[in-house]
Parts: structure tokens; C-alpha cells; sequence
């Protein structure tokens, strides 16, 4: 797992009459890192179809697909796996539930990333590293310094380090020295709207370090 982690948050683009499916299509073309269907807001036959058709979209252009909060409808969207908050299922339920799904689990501060670390994740995301206005009450910042020290803790476990929370371009180079990946909601759709949504993606993808697949090329 390395550079961009792409979230497409329903309840975001909602808020701007914009589908999810018709932002899916933009972002695959980079080929990011993992791509997370986050859908809070949706009643879970909608976040079922939803993740069915971004499940299999995923899987054919070699994306790992992770569906926020909710396993049973990662299981059932035969999704790569599931991204777990501090409040969901703990991650050794889920395996009791399905072996077969990635896990990657949320943490804010040194002792969740260590208490997630014991539960072997495939993955650790970590932050908000900087102010962030995709969450409605977000956890205090962890900053620079934090995420060089959660890194830390994730090297020594082998386990990849997601950095979450306020990331722009400009400060991805900075984070790509701590991090393995970096997630992004707000970042991946520009005041530009949907034309730029490509180009926004392909310039944090190589900033973290990712590589674009043959054939593309930086906008």
C-alpha cells in the first residue's frame, strides 16, 4: 500500500447533487492505493448496491475495495475488506464473522495505534494529522510529530500506516515520509467539480510516493 487512499463519502457528495458511482469512475483511473466506500447516511440496501458495483469495479482495475463500518455488507458486496472505527465490531469479531476480509482499523492517539497493532490489522489508520472539516467532531490533531511516532510503532509491527485528517498536496510529500498512505475526502473533489477530480487524485497519488499505472500521465 503505497500513496493514495481514495474515500468516496456519500454523505459529502450528497450535499453536492454529485454520485458517487460518477466519482468512482474518475478516481479508478489513477489506480489508488485503496479506495473506501464511506456511506453513513444511506440505508444499507443503497450502500449494498453501491458497494456491489464499486466492489467490482475495483476488482478489475486491481484496487483493494474496503466498505466503512459495516461487514456484513463487505462480505456481501464481496469486498476486499473493511475499515473499522473506535465504535464498530472489534476486529476479532469480524474475523469470527469472515476470516476472508482485510481489516484496517481507525485510531487517534499512541495507545489505540497500539491496542490496534495486537489485533494484527492489515492496516493502521492514524490522525487527523492537521485541522479537518470532513468530520463533524473530529479528534484533536495529532500533527507531524505524532504520525513520525505512530509510524514508528507500524514499521516495528510490519503493519502499513494510513495517515488520515486535513492532508493537502502541498503537505504530502511531508506526510509521505512517515506514512505508507494517505486518505483524502474532500481533497479528491476541487472546486472545480468533477473535471478535476482526476487530476486532483493523480497529483496527491504521486506526491505520497504512488506510481500511476502505464498509459496515464500527471495533468
Amino acid at each position: 500500500m503505497r500513496g493514495l487512499y481514495a474515500i468516496i463519502d456519500y454523505d459529502f457528495l450528497a450535499k453536492r447533487g454529485i454520485a458517487p458511482l460518477e466519482q468512482l469512475e474518475r478516481l479508478l483511473v489513477v489506480r489508488p492505493a485503496a479506495l473506501q466506500l464511506r456511506a453513513k447516511g444511506a440505508g444499507a440496501r443503497e450502500a449494498l448496491e453501491l458497494a456491489r458495483v464499486m466492489a467490482a469495479a475495483c476488482r478489475a482495475r486491481q484496487v483493494p475495495f474496503f466498505m466503512n463500518d459495516r461487514p456484513d455488507l463487505a462480505v456481501l458486496a464481496e469486498s476486499s475488506g473493511v475499515h473499522l472505527g473506535q465504535q464498530d465490531l472489534p476486529a476479532r469479531e469480524v474475523r469470527r464473522l469472515t476470516p476472508r476480509l482485510r481489516i484496517g482499523l481507525s485510531t487517534h492517539c499512541l495507545e489505540e495505534v497500539e491496542q490496534a497493532l495486537a489485533e494484527a490489522p492489515d492496516y493502521v489508520a492514524f490522525g487527523p494529522v492537521f485541522p479537518t472539516s470532513s468530520k463533524r467532531n473530529p479528534e484533536p490533531v495529532v500533527g507531524l510529530a505524532g504520525l513520525e511516532q505512530a509510524a514508528r510503532l507500524c514499521r516495528q509491527a510490519r503493519v502499513p500506516l494510513v495517515a488520515i485528517g486535513g492532508i493537502e498536496e502541498a503537505t504530502a510529500a511531508e506526510v509521505a515520509r512517515h506514512a505508507d498512505a494517505a486518505a483524502f475526502i474532500s481533497a479528491l473533489l476541487p472546486p472545480g467539480g468533477l473535471a478535476q477530480v482526476t487530476a486532483a487524485a493523480q497529483g496527491l497519488h504521486l506526491a505520497l510516493g504512488g506510481q500511476l499505472s502505464e498509459g496515464e500521465s500527471a495533468s
